[in-house]
């Protein structure tokens, strides 16, 4: 018994030293007088400190920890999101769009004009599409790094019309850059981007530095596609109704292609799936990409850059970017 309790003891504590933890940087990350996040953040932890060191009974002290960490919790649980922020011009429209019948009519479909990533004439339009008229998913899947974490975008074919492209995305402020620690705290809003091809994917092959794109044809079905459409098309909607935040694991860009889709039909849970950069082995082995040739084979004839580099800002640029992809389609 007295190794169970001790055994018990000691997971307690470790919870507690990890809750400690998050609050400490929840403080330090969220507290809303930016000058005061650091100090804040130091005399919590002074203070919890001195509770543990200086209260008597070990049950008290933990209790007290405990007690610390549920304080910051509730107070950081009343932080609201907003789609009302100083934001920079390529995240400063929240698309939107209206289903009538067959006709969706999207709004603010960004379409930059780039001439260095950091300078850009932002373009906003809206667009109509037939839902009847998707032929079809493909892929981008984004490095800039690592091989283990990735960035994907959803590429909407449509028989008679321009592809769509949807990137989910942390909806940084003016000034802020992007942590990684930051996103699991209440640092960032989230964002459907909603673009073209020559916006979402041009700027990550041609314009920032260090990065990647592999474009996959996907498996799934016209009839599929569309219903994959549609749950974008509601989700992009729920959230310029209700603005959420991001977090770097429960919401980010991976996980909330998965949470929109219907509870009973997800792809069974995998590593991999917070893992992204592996995403595509994952997709890969359950067939959602073309298995007709090997995966390094299939990763290999993916790999984009080059032919948007050499398409750029050619008016063919998604027919361009798709020679030699395994399954690819002429978009339109």
């Amino acid at each position: 018994m007295k190794a169970i309790r001790f055994i018990a003891w000691i997971l307690a504590w470790f919870g507690a030293f990890v809750c400690a933890a998050w609050a400490t940087g929840a403080l330090y990350f969220d507290f809303p007088i930016l000058t005061l996040r650091a100090p804040v953040a130091i005399m919590f932890l002074i203070v919890l400190f001195v509770s543990v060191i200086f209260i008597p009974g070990k049950l008290r002290r933990l209790v007290a920890a405990l007690g610390g960490f549920a304080l910051v919790l509730g107070w950081w649980l009343t932080l609201k999101p907003s789609n009302n922020r100083p934001w920079p011009p390529d995240v400063a429209q929240t698309a939107w769009a209206e289903i009538n019948g067959d006709k969706v009519t999207i709004h603010n479909v960004r379409n930059c004009d780039y001439r260095t990533e950091a300078d850009y004439t932002p373009h906003w339009e809206t667009r109509t599409v037939r839902i009847s008229q998707i032929a079809g998913i493909d892929l981008a899947v984004n490095y800039w790094g690592s091989p283990w974490i990735a960035h994907p975008i959803l590429s909407f074919q449509f028989a008679d019309a321009p592809p769509i492209c949807f990137s989910i995305e942390t909806r940084k402020k003016l000034g802020q850059t992007y942590s990684t620690i930051g996103g699991l705290y209440r640092q960032f809003e989230l964002i459907y981007i909603v673009a073209d091809e020559r916006d979402v994917i041009r700027v990550r092959t041609n314009y920032r530095k260090g990065e990647d794109i592999y474009l996959y044809r996907t498996t799934i079905s016209p009839v599929d596609a569309r219903e994959r459409f549609l749950e974008y098309i509601r989700s992009l909607n729920a959230l310029r109704d209700k603005a959420r935040w991001y977090n770097a694991i429960t919401t980010n860009c991976t996980t909330s292609i998965r949470t929109q889709h219907v509870a009973t039909e997800r792809m069974p849970w995998d590593w991999r799936i917070l893992v992204n950069g592996k995403g595509d082995e994952l997709l890969y082995e359950r067939g959602v990409l073309d298995q007709s040739v090997p995966f390094a084979e299939l990763k290999r004839r993916a790999y984009i850059n080059a032919r948007a580099r050499a398409a750029n800002d050619a008016p063919d640029f998604s027919e361009r970017i798709r020679t030699h992809v395994v399954g690819a389609v002429p978009s339109r």
